[in-house]
Formats: C-alpha cells, sequence, structure tokens
C-alpha cells in the first residue's frame, strides 16, 4: 500500500498539477475581480506595500529558508532543524515590525512608502509574516512527502477564498482595508490546514520545541555555512527590486503601479503549472546530491526542464498575441493602457521556469557562492536599467512607466537564467547549447501558432463581436494546433515519442472506460 512517505515524484507533481488547474479558474476569477474592484491606484497601492515587505522579509531571510528546505528534506525526522527555524521567524518577524515603529516614529515612512497610508503600512507587515510562516509549514509538507493531502486543503481554501471576495465584490465592500482582512482569512485559514497535516501525519508539531544552547550554535553555523552567500545576494537583491517599485512609485506613481502588477499577475497565471513543480524538483535534486548522484539530477533536469518551458511558453504566447482581450476581460476599460506591458510581462515567466527549475540545482548542490555571484551582477545591472527606463528624460531616462519595467524584467531575465544555465550545463554534463536552441525553437513554433490563430479567427472567420467568445474559440483552436505539432513533433516541447505514446493510450483507456459495458 501507498503512503504518504512512498508517494511518486509522478504522482504528486500530479496533485499540484490538479491544484494548479483548480487554482487557475479561482485565479482567473479572482483577477478579474480585484483589479476592478480596488480600481488601478488601489490594486497598485497593495501591489506596492506587498512588493516592499516581500523585499523586506528576503532581506531578513538571509537564504534561511531556502536552506531549511533542503536540510529538512533530506533529515525529515530532525525535530531540532523545525524549532530552529521557526525561532528563527520569530526573531525576523519582531524586526519587521521594529523597523515600521522606527520609520513611524522618525517620520521616514513618507519616503520609503510614498503617498502610502501608515495603516495599511502596518497592515501590509503583519500579511508579510503570516505568509512566512505559512510558507515555512507548506515547504515542510512538500519535504516531508505530503504534497497531495496539502494541495487537497490548499484546493478548500481556494474554494472558500474566492467566495469571501465574490461577496466582497457583490455587496461593493472590496475596499484596500477589506481586502487585506480578505488575505489575512486565506492566510490563517491555510496556515491551520497545514498543520493539521502535518500534525496527523508527521507528529512534529506536537513534540517538544526546545533547543539547548549546543543545538542552537550548531544550527546557526551549519545554516551560516550554507546561507550567507545567499544573504548576500539577497541583500543587494532586495534592494534593487525594492528600488525598482520604490522608482516606479516615485516617477509612475500609483497608477503605473497599478498597471505595471496587472500585468506581473497575468504574467503568473501562465508560471501557474511548472511553478507546482519547483518545490518537488528541489526535494528531488537535494536527496539526489545527498546520495552523490550526479546522474540523476542531470536526468531530472533533461526529463523536467525543457517541458516546463515548453508548457510555460504554451500560455505566454498565446497572452502574447491575445493581450488585448485578457486586459478587456480581467480589467475592463481602466487597464487599457496596460495592454503592452501585458505582451512584454508574458515573456517573463517562460524564462522563470528555466530560473527556478536551474538555481535548484545550485541550491541543492551547496554552490551558493556561484548562485551569490550571478545574483549580485543582475541587481546591479538590473538596477541600472530600472533608472534608465523609468526616470525621466531630464535625468537623461526613457519615463517609459510600468512599459518601461516589464522591458528590463524580460531582459534581465533573460540573461541571467542563461547564465545560470551555462555553468548548471557544466555541473551536470549536458549540452549549453542544445538547451538554448530548445527555447528558441519553442518559443518560436508557439509564438507562430498563437499569431496564425488570432489572424484566422479575428480576419478570416470575423469573430470580433463577442470578446469573450472569440477568446475561447481562439484558445480551443490553438491548444488544438499545439497538440497536433507536440504529436508530430514532440522534440520540440522536450518530449519523446515514448510520452506520447504513452498520453495517447492513457486517454483511450479513459475514453473506452467510459463507454457503457454491455
Amino acid at each position: 500500500m501507498e503512503t504518504s512517505n512512498t508517494h511518486s515524484l509522478k504522482k504528486r507533481y500530479f496533485y499540484k498539477l490538479v491544484s494548479n488547474i483548480f487554482g487557475l479558474g479561482i485565479n482567473i476569477v479572482t483577477a478579474g475581480i480585484t483589479p476592478r474592484g480596488l480600481g488601478p491606484k488601489n490594486y497598485g497601492d497593495f501591489n506596492f506595500l506587498s512588493s516592499v515587505f516581500l523585499q523586506i522579509k528576503g532581506f531578513l531571510d538571509m537564504g534561511v529558508s531556502v536552506g531549511f528546505y533542503n536540510k529538512i528534506s533530506q533529515r525529515q525526522n530532525e525535530q531540532g532543524l523545525i524549532a530552529f527555524y521557526f525561532h528563527f521567524l520569530t526573531i525576523a518577524s519582531c524586526l519587521i515590525f521594529l523597523f515600521i515603529m522606527v520609520l513611524h516614529g522618525t517620520g521616514l515612512y513618507t519616503l520609503v512608502f510614498p503617498d502610502q497610508k501608515l495603516i495599511f503600512i502596518y497592515m501590509s507587515a503583519i500579511l508579510i509574516i503570516l505568509t512566512w510562516f505559512g510558507q515555512g509549514f507548506d515547504q515542510m509538507t512538500d519535504a516531508f512527502g505530503l504534497t497531495i493531502y496539502s494541495e487537497r486543503a490548499r484546493m478548500l481554501q481556494k474554494a472558500l477564498g474566492a467566495g469571501l471576495l465574490i461577496v466582497l465584490f457583490l455587496y461593493q465592500i472590496l475596499t484596500l482595508r477589506n481586502y487585506f482582512y480578505y488575505q489575512y482569512f486565506n492566510q490563517i485559514v491555510l496556515t491551520g490546514m497545514f498543520i493539521w497535516v502535518i500534525n496527523t501525519n508527521k507528529g512534529l508539531i506536537k513534540k517538544q520545541w526546545k533547543l539547548t544552547l549546543s543545538q542552537i550554535k550548531t544550527y546557526f553555523f551549519e545554516f551560516y555555512h550554507y546561507s550567507f552567500p545567499i544573504f548576500v545576494e539577497a541583500s543587494i537583491g532586495t534592494v534593487a527590486v525594492f528600488f525598482d517599485r520604490w522608482l516606479l512609485q516615485i516617477f509612475g506613481g500609483s497608477i503605473q503601479q497599478g498597471f505595471y502588477s496587472f500585468s506581473y499577475n497575468i504574467g503568473a497565471l501562465c508560471f501557474l503549472f511548472t511553478g507546482a513543480m519547483t518545490p518537488l524538483l528541489s526535494r528531488e535534486y537535494a536527496i539526489a546530491h545527498a546520495n552523490n548522484d550526479i546522474k540523476k539530477m542531470a536526468l531530472l533536469f533533461r526529463r523536467f526542464v525543457p517541458v516546463f518551458y515548453s508548457l510555460a511558453a504554451f500560455f505566454s504566447c498565446f497572452v502574447i498575441i491575445q493581450s488585448e482581450k485578457i486586459v478587456y476581460i480581467l480589467g475592463g476599460n481602466a487597464y487599457k493602457t496596460a495592454n503592452l506591458a501585458v505582451k512584454i510581462m508574458a515573456i517573463y515567466p517562460i524564462f522563470q521556469v528555466y530560473g527556478q527549475l536551474s538555481t535548484s540545482v545550485l541550491l541543492a548542490a551547496g554552490k551558493t557562492k556561484l548562485y551569490r555571484n550571478i545574483g549580485i551582477f543582475s541587481s546591479i545591472a538590473g538596477l541600472l536599467l530600472t533608472f534608465f527606463f523609468l526616470a525621466p528624460t531630464k535625468y537623461f531616462g526613457l519615463n517609459a512607466g510600468a512599459n518601461g519595467l516589464a522591458v528590463k524584467m524580460v531582459l534581465i531575465v533573460f540573461v541571467v537564467v542563461n547564465v545560470f544555465l551555462f555553468y548548471i550545463s557544466k555541473f551536470l554534463g549536458i549540452s549549453f547549447w542544445k538547451y538554448l536552441a530548445h527555447q528558441a525553437v519553442s518559443f518560436g513554433s508557439l509564438l507562430v501558432a498563437s499569431f496564425s490563430v488570432s489572424i484566422l479567427v479575428d480576419s478570416i472567420l470575423k469573430l470580433n463581436g463577442n470578446v469573450i467568445v472569440n477568446f475561447i474559440i481562439s484558445g480551443s483552436i490553438y491548444t488544438s494546433i499545439v497538440l497536433l505539432i507536440a504529436y508530430k513533433y514532440p522534440v520540440l516541447f522536450g518530449l519523446k515519442n515514448e510520452d506520447i505514446n504513452y498520453a495517447v493510450n492513457f486517454i483511450r483507456k479513459k475514453v473506452s472506460e467510459l463507454k457503457p459495458h454491455e
């Protein structure tokens, strides 16, 4: 009998995928409600504050969360490791509030958070702390192989959250304050479910979490040696990302902040399916490296990364071509100006796949210094590009607002991801040029397919009357064409003939099971 500890990678990913498919439907609903309900300004303010506190969290985290996930994946029954990590989170949370109170007392909060109300600054701090603790328990469920149970909990939470958001929207009480309360509800419910899953299956939370002085010293130096290089990179990266949003707020204001956030969140939908694989594959990398099995790490990379790059490109290329319809459906006329930013940011998640799945190799292998050096380079280069794209012409900038920041994000992620790929290919003994060529061919093929469908539906069939009907028909035709291309030329999508045959036979089997028995 298969237990939670023996669930295969395929089965755990299947549940992640099902959860994300379910979540995609929920996210599409919320993506259409939240921007409309809050409006560009409040939507921009929420995302600006969330982004700033995310960077503060990243700075205080010091790479410890990354180390915790890799170490708990390898040493799943080590109670002291869990206790040390959550004590660390408690101290870091106190530092966040101390930082905000200092800014409040000195009046410097108006400089760090331009045009933001103090109450929402405090509410953002509470939200990031709740999220941080929730992510810790989420990491534990994946590390313990409890993904199936945690994804069931996640689906239930998403359904409850969507229902509450719809009520807020229909009763026209979706204010910025209430949206924070809504986020609190989601995070508290989800974290509670994660705790219940871990406690039921592992019982670790019932145990004593006290640490001796000797244990504290041991864990401190262990995490220091692993995480300090990440901390250096994260510190510089935190400053760079903070200035991305801060400069956009200064030079563009809350409206441009809202447009950029809108485009970024639509792009994030394209990453939904592939993002499910990141923690699972990271766990397998960590276990393989602990067993000194580099061949298995290379096999995992070859087997999954090209496929998930192509999957992200499938969604992204459709969004690029259909951006005007998507903006209208999800945001309405108030977000019409965000159309170009949406097109540009749709490219971002394609390379984000390589970024997350590739860096997982480095982090599992403990190559944090290399990770740090590449990250520092990207942060400094990115900061210079941000100023160039966002600054007004009197400062020799382009004053491009949300569109400029979107261009900068795509340029940096493309360069940095392929630098990571170059080093990883040497470590794993795989061909860098092969994977670089696959990126271009897969993306180009899908973009041509998406553009061809747009010409067919808009120009030849002239289905311009109903935007939603046009969008659905375009999506259906595009999906059919891509499936046909994948069947004929699976290598374009990182697949093998046996993968296609397996999928076809699986579908045939399921269809035959649906037929009435004589």
